[in-house]
């Protein structure tokens, strides 16, 4: 299987660097494709991973998105699951409000870390938030509900940990763009699409 990794890698832009880690984790054949799947999206990690998730041009259209529907401001404390690179909770830094994220990978909290140094990080779980109930007055999501294998439990956590009259955005990925760029293969297989009439979601808790 050697030579279909490396090619399967090339795919993804991933290079000697990745196909290592593949080697060293000692997986067998039929768990590359979800090894494949965290490296690149669902957990990223390696250098590519730390490029690619800090560039100021990743998810660029899904962060604009998600501000301008949160209008967030200094009187508001932001969450954002699923945080990447950081640069969400950075803008919303600048807007006066209170900023943080979690994020399931080691390297991405550390680099959400470095690009947003005012907001708290942490390694976490979307499914048991860190948080005490009625904490935040907005809660982020970019391109992450896709992943979640309970979403219904990561909505109730975003409700549980939410103050009244809070504010949920969510940018996820539409069934059309299956097999495209946006969601190619293996990753396609391993998610969840959504169609909810624009792919921006925004609810209120009262």
């Amino acid at each position: 299987m050697g030579g279909d990794v490396r090619a399967t890698l090339e795919v993804f832009g991933l290079g000697d660097e990745d196909l290592a880690a593949w080697r060293a984790s000692g997986l067998p054949d039929e768990s590359f494709e979800d090894w494949l799947t965290d490296r690149v999206a669902r957990r990223p990690t390696g250098s590519r991973a730390r490029v690619v998730y800090g560039s100021e041009d990743v998810h660029d259209f899904a962060r604009r998105a998600l501000l301008e529907s949160l209008s967030l401001g200094p009187g508001d404390s932001l969450l954002e699951i699923g945080c990447g690179g950081g640069l969400l909770l950075r803008d919303a830094l600048a807007t006066g409000a209170r900023a943080a994220g979690i994020d399931h990978s080691d390297e991405m909290v550390a680099l959400a870390s470095e690009r947003a140094p005012r907001a708290e990080v942490r390694l976490a779980s979307a499914e048991s938030l860190p948080y005490p109930d009625e904490s935040f007055t907005a809660i982020a999501m970019s391109i992450v509900l896709f992943f979640f294998d309970d979403p219904v439990q990561v909505l109730r956590e975003c409700l549980r940990v939410a103050l009244p009259g809070a504010r949920l955005a969510v940018y996820t990925t539409a069934p059309e763009l299956r097999g495209t760029e946006a969601a190619p293969e293996p990753l396609a297989s391993r998610g969840h699409f959504y169609t909810d009439g624009g792919q921006l979601l925004v609810a209120t808790k009262s």
